[in-house]
């Protein structure tokens, strides 16, 4: 069975190998890093092992590397790719602890976690006993769990881990601000390693709905959402879509609502059709989330932007929108509302 020393030394053929060895260098007791990867070079499958064969190599850094994931099911899909590239079951040298289910053993040296369990732990003991680094991958999808883990972590790093390893990566981070605030933090300067992103080509296509058919606007008495015209027309651009190319697809809609809206409208006769959400079980994520020998398709929100890799897909269709949270001052509370996604976020859902 091949250890995490064998994985780095002959690691799959993805974009982010040619870095290895920048990151390998940039992972030294004490130090921090910024890593940048457009989506689809691999940063999150090869980097943690990568971090902890490197910070092993040095006496005064013996320990597990913590690496956050923004999602349960996203911590749970990083451990299992990783495992399976060791060929052995998550729990071996390869983990994930998660809100109502952990995986991991003595032998642990990466363990996939949460930002909340992040914090938690730093909560409970700042000094982070066998932990020897931390990476917070996806940082641009800031929350108040991310930010709150990287203050203590930092903090802990300053008065109490002086060998602590911190490490931020991301696909669409704004590198060199990023750099220097932490270089404001710490009063010292940050390790950048930016991975090429010269990846498989894209080809985009852009299906307007007909005139007059607007995404968002009023469905219902004093109710503004997502129309039912406009998830009508995503419904055929799937079916077209389908039709005219081969593989698996996955579609980005907003919510769950839209989910089985768009469900309900397809007919794609031998074409089995997956939901991908925060509201599914465990069991039923992970069905999207594993290989398939038919074609499917698979209706997401924005959980399979970052950090999964969703098996067989070849085309993502992407309905445009995003649901995030607005602060209404007349009620004095925040909602979710349905805006147009970011180029950031459209970006990140293409290289999917």
């Amino acid at each position: 069975m091949p250890t995490l020393e064998e994985l780095v030394s002959h690691p799959p053929q993805l974009p982010v190998t040619r870095a290895l060895g920048d990151i390998a260098a940039a992972a030294r007791p004490g130090a921090c890093a910024v890593v940048t990867a457009p989506p689809g070079t691999g940063k999150t499958t090869l980097l943690p092992p990568t971090v902890a064969v490197a910070l092993a190599g040095h006496e005064a850094s013996a320990g597990r590397v913590l690496v956050t994931q923004p999602r349960r099911v996203a911590a749970r899909a990083a451990a299992r790719r990783i495992a399976r590239l060791l060929g052995e079951e998550v729990g071996g040298q390869v983990g994930y602890s998660v809100r109502g289910d952990s995986r991991v053993s003595g032998r642990t040296r990466v363990e996939m976690v949460t930002p909340g369990v992040a914090l938690r732990r730093l909560q409970r003991d700042p000094e982070l006993p066998g932990v020897a680094g931390i990476i917070i991958d996806e940082f641009h999808e800031r929350d108040l769990d991310t930010d709150l883990a990287l203050a203590f972590a930092l903090d802990a790093r300053a008065a109490l881990r002086e060998d602590l390893f911190i490490a931020l990566t991301s696909a669409t981070l704004e590198a060199s601000r990023t750099v220097s605030w932490l270089r404001t933090s710490t009063g010292e300067e940050p390790v950048l390693v930016d991975i090429p992103g010269d990846i498989h080509p894209l080809e985009l296509r852009y299906a307007p709905p007909p005139r007059g058919v607007e995404a968002v606007g009023a469905i219902g008495k004093d109710r503004v959402g997502v129309r039912r015209e406009f998830l009508a027309r995503v419904a055929r651009t799937v079916e077209e879509t389908v039709a005219a190319t081969e593989g698996s697809v996955l579609v980005f809609l907003p919510g769950v609502g839209e989910i089985e809206a768009v469900r309900r409208a397809l007919s794609l006769p031998g074409v089995d059709v997956l939901t991908l959400h925060g509201q599914l079980s465990a069991a039923e994520q992970d069905r999207a989330l594993t290989p398939a020998s038919g074609r499917r398709v698979i209706l997401s929100t924005s959980i399979a932007e970052s950090s999964l890799t969703v098996p067989g897909v070849s085309v993502v269709v992407d309905a445009g929108l995003a649901r995030e949270p607005r602060f209404d001052a007349g009620r004095s509370l925040s909602s979710l509302v349905t805006v147009p996604a970011s180029l950031a976020r459209l970006e990140q859902r293409a290289g999917r």
